[in-house]
């Protein structure tokens, strides 16, 4: 889960004030300046010690080299950060890979590891408050894939593959791979540089800037340059064809498919429908909001992977298995709801995965399918089978899933339901413009299910408290609203 800042002597004043705020001045002698820890943890209830406090990332430059025979990783993680309180010292989430070194600013810091996923950084010197700084983090190893009940046991994070290596990183997996403030409070830019064996190929988010070979290995340099959560980096590595081209809007877009699914219909369809998806959800929900669009369609969903499901990672949704349109539309739906604007903690979780299933009905309905209240009604009368182990489905609160249960089907269907109830009740021109508006006042930030329900009030004008506890709040099959 993924995502911040006398007349001839006022120019000396403001210089010297500027160089302090950026930590460039010592404090005056006798001046009282405390250095403090910064928090574990970012604050989320669901994982205490996911993300980390005192600091703000503005840009992290990820290079890898990956060698597929081995599995093993080599790393060099270059992090651009602001400091937001006076720092004595900090923590990465990065989970078990072997650290070699780590700079502060280019001096070497001290480091050490507090259980599996902590790194605790000691920089020479305190870090004053507001002060820019630079971490460079010195790693290798094998990524240990991550699995659980959260995600109903499948593998997840940094994944190898028959021929390389898939990155699934929702919701914690991105430490798994490099190191990081790994929550998607703290969003930052990605430069992602990764050099492979030659004749495989490394598909990232954003552009593709350059690529080159040299000692018999391929690199290639991949930039995002809009915000984005941790969990939504890619690093797609393996034998892929890859298109270009621009979407009617002017979006350019590249898709990458494994050579081996080329001939499947679903595979050669998915540009085709990315493309059309791009530009029309854009007529719905405002401006698509990043700078290329695209997709990653891999054939892992067979033995011994099984990876049977689809991530919207940035601006090129990775697919385990050859999409549906409707599968097209959900992840290029989370491009507004989940990637531009992600959640405030994991439990509002619903506010991606339930807009994301709504947008799949909302296509079907402009598209000569069953209208999206058709949807609800079946739904309602007749939810989706529940996976083993799991709570039925009516038992499940969206607002507070629990942490094991992000990922539960009510999650998605019932966060659907919720929204189209709305829809109904306040009207379709309030109700797109609440969408509108929530992408619009939210883009590249942040959202809670709080935020969403006061906005919600303010578009139509209506006290929807009663409505938004029978959905949200509560357990059992609501009954009226």
């Amino acid at each position: 889960m993924a995502t911040l800042r006398s007349a001839r002597r006022l120019p000396l004043a403001v210089a010297a004030a500027g160089a302090a705020a950026l930590g460039l001045f010592a404090p005056a002698a006798g001046a009282d300046v405390r250095y403090e820890p910064g928090a574990p943890g970012i604050g989320d209830p669901y994982f205490p010690y996911l993300g980390n406090g005192g600091y703000d990332v503005t840009h992290y430059h990820l290079k890898t080299a990956y060698d597929p025979g081995t599995d093993e990783l080599t790393g060099t993680t270059t992090i651009k950060a602001t400091a937001t309180q006076n720092l004595s010292r900090f923590n990465l989430d990065f989970y078990k890979m072997n650290v070699r070194s780590v700079s502060v600013n280019g001096r070497r810091a001290s480091y050490d590891r507090t259980g599996e996923r902590e790194l605790e950084i000691t920089p020479p010197k305190g870090l004053r408050k507001r002060s820019a700084f630079t971490v460079t983090v010195r790693y290798d190893g094998v990524p240990e894939v991550l699995s659980g009940p959260i995600i109903f046991d499948l593998p997840y994070g940094f994944v190898p593959t028959r021929d390389g290596a898939t990155v699934m990183g929702e919701p914690n997996g991105a430490s798994t791979w490099f190191p990081a403030n790994d929550h998607p409070r703290d969003k930052a830019l990605v430069t992602l540089e990764t050099t492979v064996p030659r004749g495989l190929k490394a598909i990232g988010n954003g552009r593709l800037v350059k690529q080159w070979t040299a000692h018999g290995k391929d690199t290639f340099l991949w930039r995002e340059d809009r915000p984005m959560a941790t969990y939504l980096v890619t690093n797609s590595i393996g034998r892929f064809n890859v298109s270009t081209t621009t979407t009617p809007k002017g979006v350019p877009q590249l898709d990458a498919v494994d050579p081996d699914i080329a001939s499947d219909p679903d595979a050669l369809s998915t540009p085709r429908h990315t493309t059309r998806v791009t530009d029309e959800l854009a007529g719905y929900f405002g401006d698509y909001p990043f700078t290329s669009t695209g997709s990653i369609v891999e054939n892992d969903n067979v033995p011994p992977l099984n990876l049977e499901y689809a991530l919207e990672t940035q601006t090129r949704p990775t697919y385990q298995s050859p999409p549906v349109e409707r599968g097209v539309a959900h992840e290029m739906g989370h491009q507004w709801f989940g990637d531009s604007v992600s959640v405030r903690d994991w439990k509002d979780v619903w506010l991606n995965e339930g807009f994301a299933k709504w947008v799949e009905w909302y296509w079907a309905e402009k598209h000569g399918g069953q209208s999206a209240q058709l949807s609800f009604e079946q739904s309602y009368e007749n939810p989706p089978p529940i996976q083993p182990d799991r709570p039925p489905f009516w038992d499940v609160v969206l607002a507070d899933p629990t942490r094991d249960q992000l990922f539960h089907r009510a999650i998605y269907f019932r966060g659907a339901m919720t929204l189209q109830a709305l829809r109904h009740k306040i009207g379709d021109g309030p109700f797109l413009r609440l969408v509108r508006t929530w992408v619009a006042e939210k883009r590249y930030g942040n959202g809670s299910t709080g935020e969403f329900e006061a906005l919600a009030e303010r578009i139509s004008g209506r006290d929807l408290d009663a409505f938004f506890k029978v959905w949200l709040h509560s357990p059992g099959k609501p009954a009226d609203w």
